[in-house]
């Protein structure tokens, strides 16, 4: 498309150019005139020698140099300034195509995961909610979804029943709906939780699960969540660190965590932390925030997909956790 333009313009200075050049051909240039640029003799221009420290004579300096018509004068104008157009435009044109290129790959990896990543509801008897977070549809079609263990610690401590779960699913919008669910297994050390919808849709979207062990800092990754309540928003960020050491809710340390800028608020808790290719490399977890303010720092945290996936399927499959090997 930008190509197009420039080509159009490049024509447009070329017939200015023939204009300007069948004028000077018949001895009208009031333009040049009235700019006073060219010195005039004759039906011919001269350009202006240099100095007369320039190689050759003092008096070669100020001998006019061979008469240039004024029509190739004006054609050589013309196609300088259309070029000069072109180049300008083509290297503004440049970055503003990359930042096309990089929406359209955000836009396209939330098409095709967003729907994998759930909101996590607890309420109390009376309907009144009192924790939210996001979770991940866990890819063993069995209505699995994975979020943190801090996100549901209230319902687990609730022995009367007096609180129910609920897990979302769609598009973030009017089109979401709320499933009934359960706590299966929590590993509060490494701050994780699996939780089971009771009656899952046949249709539960899938999501790739890549590796945090090939994480390079300055890697693109997006994060998707309910951040206070809003479903399916996404943030994009880099990788700002690896293998940080950061507290799990019961004062134990879980080490390899992945720092990272993308925005992670409250109710972001449990979402997925993708890399570009849309793959799941961590599960959001904690943000700094400023004291006293509740707003984030821009110091954020995801659990590595690698440890994820060496607690996860255990528990799923035996009910129980296995101390995971160290992420180094």
């Amino acid at each position: 498309m930008a190509s197009m333009a420039f080509s159009t313009q490049h024509k447009a200075f070329q017939t200015k150019a023939e204009t300007y050049a069948s004028r000077a051909s018949s001895g009208s240039t009031p333009y040049l005139q009235r700019q006073g640029r060219l010195r005039q003799s004759g039906s011919a221009c001269h350009c202006t020698a240099g100095s007369a420290g320039d190689s050759g004579s003092a008096a070669d300096a100020h001998k006019p140099s061979a008469p240039v018509h004024r029509s190739q004068l004006l054609r050589q104008a013309a196609t300088g300034a259309a070029a000069l157009i072109v180049s300008s435009q083509t290297a503004a044109e440049g970055p503003a195509d990359a930042a096309i290129i990089e929406e359209d790959a955000a836009q396209r990896l939330y098409e095709a995961v967003g729907a994998c990543c759930t909101s996590v509801h607890i309420r109390l008897a009376n309907g009144e909610g009192e924790g939210l977070g996001s979770g991940v549809v866990w890819p063993d079609g069995l209505g699995h979804v994975v979020t943190n263990y801090h996100v549901v610690k209230s319902i687990v401590s609730d022995f009367g029943g007096s609180k129910t779960l609920t897990v979302g699913l769609g598009d973030g919008g009017a089109a979401d709906r709320e499933y009934p669910a359960e706590v299966l297994f929590t590993d509060a050390d490494n701050d994780l939780a699996v939780l089971r919808i009771a009656q899952p849709p046949a249709n539960l979207p899938t999501i790739a699960v890549g590796t945090s062990g090939k994480l390079r800092v300055g890697q693109s990754v997006f994060a998707i969540g309910s951040p206070f309540g809003y479903g399916k928003s996404l943030s994009t960020g880099v990788v700002s660190g690896l293998r940080r050491a950061i507290p799990s809710p019961v004062g134990t340390i879980i080490r390899g965590a992945i720092q990272t800028d993308a925005a992670i608020s409250s109710g972001n808790s449990g979402g997925p932390l993708l890399d570009s290719g849309g793959r799941l490399v961590g599960i959001n977890t904690a943000s700094y925030t400023r004291s006293g303010t509740g707003r984030s720092s821009g110091v954020n945290f995801a659990l590595p997909i690698d440890l994820v996936l060496q607690v996860v399927p255990n528990m799923i499959v035996s009910g129980t956790q296995r101390s995971p090997r160290p992420i180094r």
